[in-house]
């Protein structure tokens, strides 16, 4: 009698959404574990195969102009847009209360530490980072990865490489573009909007700006090439399940890499800026 009553109980409680939203943040915390666990064993994977250098420069060559060419319109739209728009809002304030000459400052350094890199970082995830999750997760399911294993070959140094590499040594080189493009954007919103001439702006930039915050957004893009491409690899890898997991896969990606380089931001920012 009291199996039965607990059965029942049981049967009801799964039914309700309290268990419901209990499975859905169980199962997100496993799928999370999971994918740290399995982005740390490609990663190390990844790095152990650097010594023989697993790749060609044509190979790393096609990735970092995918990377770094085809990602570079959608980011300078990003970062510049932003720029203007922060600009807008506080150089007409700035200007009224006799704070002109610090507008520059103020955006460049934004820019700098962190506006530029953090949206150059968004953009290549929203564009290259799903891509090529999509692309290994296609793979994947199709059974292709498993026919470069019968061949005797490393799945992960063969698709990871040339693409983390890429990643990371042309990050840099996409932040240093947007965020240049982001100061002049400011200083011709500024311009615009409250009056502020180039020279005063400029003036600005040069005194506010240091070479510790351009070592630090170097240092910065570094970390955030590296991750992108290892978490939209690693996703693409565990892709299941057909089409289905594809999609899957491709959205692990980009939500997981939007979440670790906000996650670095903050360490970075706590490390050389607190």
């Amino acid at each position: 009698m009291c199996g039965k009553i607990l059965h029942k109980v049981k049967i009801y409680y799964k039914a309700t959404y309290t268990y419901k939203i209990f499975r859905m943040l169980q199962s997100e915390v496993e799928s999370f574990v999971t994918t740290l666990g399995n982005v740390a064993l490609f990663g190390l994977e990844f790095l152990k195969g650097l010594k023989s250098f697993p790749t060609t420069l044509k190979a790393i060559m096609e990735q970092a102009s995918r990377f770094g060419v085809s990602s570079l319109p959608i980011t300078l739209s990003i970062v510049g847009m932003t720029s203007i728009i922060i600009a807008m809002q506080v150089a007409g304030e700035m200007v009224k209360q006799g704070a002109g000459n610090y507008v520059g400052m103020l955006v460049a350094i934004l820019m700098v530490r962190e506006e530029g890199v953090i949206m150059a970082g968004f953009a290549i995830i929203s564009m290259i980072g799903s891509s090529m999750a999509s692309e290994i997760s296609t793979m994947k399911v199709t059974e292709q990865i498993d026919a470069i294993r019968v061949l005797k070959v490393n799945p992960v140094h063969y698709l990871f490489t040339p693409r983390v590499i890429a990643g990371t040594l042309m990050m840099p080189l996409v932040v240093i573009v947007a965020s240049v493009f982001g100061i002049l954007g400011g200083a011709v919103a500024s311009n615009l909007v409250s009056g502020l001439t180039y020279k005063a702006y400029f003036d600005s930039v040069w005194f506010g700006l240091n070479i510790h915050d351009i070592n630090v957004c170097i240092l910065k893009s570094l970390a955030f090439g590296f991750v992108i491409t290892l978490i939209s690899c690693t996703c693409g890898m565990e892709a299941r399940d057909g089409a289905k997991g594809v999609g899957i896969a491709t959205t692990k990606a980009v939500v997981w890499s939007f979440v670790a380089i906000v996650i670095l931001d903050l360490i970075f920012a706590a490390m050389f800026f607190y």
